[in-house]
């Protein structure tokens, strides 16, 4: 979560049975540094770095989990309006995963065309190609569901054709206070590429309810962030 999830955060949090840590997100272009920064000055958290100073403060955090957690995959979650700066970080050296965010929901984000508004991008699937064949890390990207206009399932596939490892879902439903436990499911059986499920997992029993949709693994931000991972995430 921007803002929040930082190095040192991952390295006390890491221990707990982690073996994906994700940085970011991070504003990439002047767009959605801008972006970031009027969220900012309405009292949200997130990371506010120059254009001169991102790219090398990302691969010092990359670094810093490498130092302590060399068996650890590092993830930085990334937006930007065009490829290229999601492909620099890409190319950072020890970095293991570069993740498209197409998942922020934020007024300042969506008004640039960026965060889950990239759902609607005619040109998506090229945006999401150009990175994978430029890059020396995998590609994650990482969606909301059931965003109003799209077909969430339709654009798994889409994800998967266009050449990425992961496709990374926060399983939100509208008036529903749980995970689209069934959409995860169907996406699951219908995609071959490495589906994460996000939302819900704060409790033993959604954890396990997370599982059996299918899902090749899962993240959890809330409940590390809020101090209330109170369940075992380690036998799955």
């Amino acid at each position: 979560m921007a803002g929040i999830t930082d190095s040192d955060f991952l390295n006390k949090v890491i221990p707990y049975g982690f073996n994906v840590a994700t940085l970011g997100g991070y504003s990439l272009d002047s767009a959605t540094i801008e972006a970031s920064k009027k969220i900012i000055e309405r009292g949200r958290k997130e990371f506010d770095f120059s254009l001169d100073e991102i790219f090398t403060h990302i691969e010092n955090e990359v670094n810093s989990i490498k130092n302590v957690h060399g068996d650890v995959k590092v993830s930085a979650n990334v937006r930007s309006t065009t490829p290229q700066p999601i492909i620099e970080v890409g190319n950072i050296k020890n970095l293991d995963i570069v993740e498209i965010n197409c998942h922020c929901r934020q007024n300042e984000i969506l008004d640039i065309g960026c965060g889950q508004e990239m759902l609607n991008r005619p040109d998506l699937s090229d945006f999401i190609s150009q990175i994978v064949d430029n890059v020396e890390s995998e590609v994650s990207v990482k969606i909301r569901a059931n965003v109003d206009g799209t077909d969430t399932l339709q654009l798994a596939g889409l994800i998967e054709d266009a050449g990425a490892d992961y496709l990374h879902i926060d399983a939100m439903k509208k008036g529903v206070f749980e995970a689209d436990w069934d959409l995860l499911t169907k996406i699951s059986n219908n995609v071959d590429i490495k589906v994460i499920g996000n939302n819900s997992v704060n409790s033993q029993e959604n954890l396990q309810r997370m599982i059996e949709t299918g899902v090749d693994g899962f993240s959890i931000a809330r409940s590390v962030i809020s101090g209330n991972l109170d369940f075992n995430i380690t036998n799955f």
